[in-house]
């Protein structure tokens, strides 16, 4: 099975390339960091894996990558859509886009579609924050809302999980999940992240969150639904929003 991973050089990523691996996926793990990413792969006790770097913050990175892929292999088994970021201070990528959106869901959509005739099945990691998200379709980049990171990031992962809906309708095999807080570099710099890193066993090693993409990947799932430990959850679903956001998707990407 041919499998690519997102934010593969660290956390969850690597952690579900080491497994995946093990199960004898061809593991194709994308980052930004080629030294960090050659060095997962070197731990990997599977098939020879293939490193491919892209910075999701620029949307014509993400068109090469697709491109790249698209030259290797006629069919991809798994799209793990795990890349991800969290950043206090509003930021605006060089597409005009505001940070957090652009690499928490532009740039997945965009590589996701570039590469839907390709794919047998989507997986991407979301949160429970997107329960809580307040996506208007109309303002992505937050520019006439109040500025909060996390209300942005909880925007962000309503994104997710609204798109796996929408993968689902256009008959793509697409699910999303919650990892839970995860000991990683993730958010590292915010009150609430140092709190849940501060109170014993609250934070978990990054295996323990790979183990339900791992699952997925794996073994499919119910398309459209959200889990949470390896179980279908109650996440967002409204049809009628996850269709405008897929519209004003297109349109940010320039589709």
């Amino acid at each position: 099975m041919i499998t690519v991973i997102t934010g593969a050089s660290a956390g969850i990523g690597a952690a579900a390339a080491t497994r995946l691996s093990a199960l004898g996926h061809e593991v194709v793990l994308v980052g930004r960091d080629t030294t960090r990413l050659k060095a997962v792969a070197a731990g990997l006790s599977g098939p020879k894996a293939e490193v491919l770097t892209c910075d999701f913050t620029s949307l014509d990175d993400v068109r090469r990558l697709a491109e790249a892929l698209r030259g290797r292999y006629e069919r991809i088994d798994v799209l793990a859509n795990n890349a991800g970021v969290l950043s206090k201070p509003r930021q605006v990528t060089g597409d005009g886009h505001e940070l957090m959106f652009q690499v928490n869901h532009l740039a997945p959509f965009l590589l996701t579609h570039s590469l839907t005739d390709r794919l047998d099945r989507v997986v991407t990691t979301t949160s429970m924050a997107g329960n809580t998200g307040r996506l208007d379709p109309g303002d992505l980049s937050r520019e006439r809302r109040r500025w909060n990171a996390w209300l942005q990031y909880g925007d962000t992962k309503q994104a997710n999980m609204l798109f796996t809906q929408a993968l689902a309708t256009r008959g793509v095999h697409a699910t999303c999940f919650h990892p839970g807080v995860i000991r990683t570099g993730f958010a590292g710099d915010t009150l609430l992240m140092r709190f849940y890193l501060a109170v014993p066993g609250v934070a978990k090693p990054p295996e323990t969150g790979a183990r339900t993409l791992v699952r997925l990947a794996a073994s499919a799932g119910e398309p459209g639904r959200y889990y949470v430990k390896d179980k279908p959850a109650r996440g967002r679903t409204d049809p009628g929003l996850a269709e405008r956001l897929w519209a004003a998707s297109l349109s940010a990407i320039g589709g």
